[in-house]
């Protein structure tokens, strides 16, 4: 891709400001993650911030990418001795195991409060994840009410605020949080195609251009959805993919709806189950 993706909206800097305030009180960090891109998903600043914290850790729309590679996660952090927990908040799957989990730390801390004679008190969790990848609709499960405003745009909410779960559980629900500039590109596109950052930082079509080229490595069904198989004859990039998907009588030449059409079919996972990302094995 040619052009820079760069997305930092005005808010983001000030709610960073008012986290690093508030992660004082913090007992737990709930991390989340989006489960197509769990390397691109991840705030280069998350090891500071958790410090001496308890962390879990969330890969959100599990229902988005396959069991096989859901079994690869699973296997590569047990390898880091880490637990991962995999949610999909839209349908509430995956959120009794992760409440669960942030008890267990809460009982942890009260146990060393107790050894200081200190009173008990609950457990203080944060939810931080990359705009749009769910924390807000995690939250809201959580809650098993709508207290968090959910959207599928990123950047919705806006101001850092407590919410009380139950006796045992405070959360803290923070905007997205985004590094001020976005040094890996690589990530950036990705977080593009999944819809984790705003669509004003980046151009559609090289955008869409840039899925093809990477849906084609991963044997995606492409001929399969839009009758044009990049293979046969073979194209050379994503954007000749677009061009010629454009000129057939479904687009009548708008490459823009194109592109358009394939990130959204991306996103919406009418092409399948697909992982941007895979954990190394070995």
């Amino acid at each position: 891709m040619s052009s820079l993706i760069q997305w930092y909206p005005g808010h983001i800097a000030k709610a960073e400001k008012a986290l690093l305030e508030q992660l004082k009180r913090v007992d737990v960090v709930i991390e989340v993650r989006d489960a197509r891109i769990p390397f691109s998903s991840q705030h280069p600043k998350i090891k500071t911030w958790i410090a001496d914290k308890s962390h879990v850790l969330v890969f959100n729309r599990v229902d988005m990418i396959s069991e096989s590679v859901r079994s690869q996660w699973v296997q590569w952090h047990r390898k880091r001795n880490q637990m991962v927990y995999f949610t999909d908040a839209q349908a509430g799957k995956g959120i009794k195991e992760l409440l669960k989990a942030a008890q267990v730390a809460g009982v942890k801390i009260n146990e060393r409060r107790k050894t200081r004679g200190m009173l008990p008190r609950p457990v203080r969790a944060v939810v931080i994840g990359f705009p749009n990848v769910g924390k807000s609709a995690v939250i809201n499960r959580l809650l098993n009410r709508r207290a968090a405003e959910s959207s599928n745009r990123p950047g919705v909410t806006r101001q850092l605020r407590w919410i009380r779960i139950s006796d045992q559980i405070e959360l803290l629900d923070t905007p997205g949080i985004l590094p001020p500039v976005l040094h890996d590109q690589d990530a950036a596109l990705k977080l593009a195609i999944c819809d984790d950052i705003g669509e004003a930082a980046y151009d559609n079509t090289l955008v869409a251009a840039a899925t093809i080229d990477l849906l084609i490595k991963l044997q995606a069904p492409l001929s399969d959805r839009y009758g044009i198989d990049p293979l046969n004859p073979p194209l050379e990039s994503g954007l000749d993919y677009i061009m010629t998907l454009a000129e057939t009588d479904r687009f009548k030449g708008d490459s823009e709806r194109v592109a358009r059409q394939i990130l959204h079919d991306y996103r919406k996972g009418r092409l399948g189950a697909i992982a941007l990302e895979l954990p190394s094995l070995d």
